[in-house]
């Protein structure tokens, strides 16, 4: 049987383009994913099919792990525990 804290999310490492790598918890990845999906000109299907810019978000979060904006520019997301124990 696996370790409850295998399945543990303190926050996400992500990751952009010319940008050093960033520590952020739940809610601030979902503000930036919120600001993603908002200037994006061409969203997934899956995600485009949602209402709200939250529930696009939100999606974004929990079935993907990168999303690229525009041709030039990237945004990875991992999860990471704070502690190791």
């Amino acid at each position: 049987m696996a370790d409850s804290i295998m399945y543990q999310e303190d926050g996400y490492v992500v990751l952009e383009n010319d940008k050093p790598e960033e520590l952020m918890s739940k809610t601030e990845l979902l503000d930036k994913l919120q600001q993603v999906v908002t200037n994006a000109t061409d969203l997934p299907r899956d995600v485009a099919q949602h209402n709200s810019i939250e529930a696009k978000a939100e999606y974004l979060l929990e079935n993907y792990c990168e999303f690229n904006p525009d041709e030039n520019s990237y945004l990875q997301w991992y999860v990471v525990r704070w502690e190791k124990n």
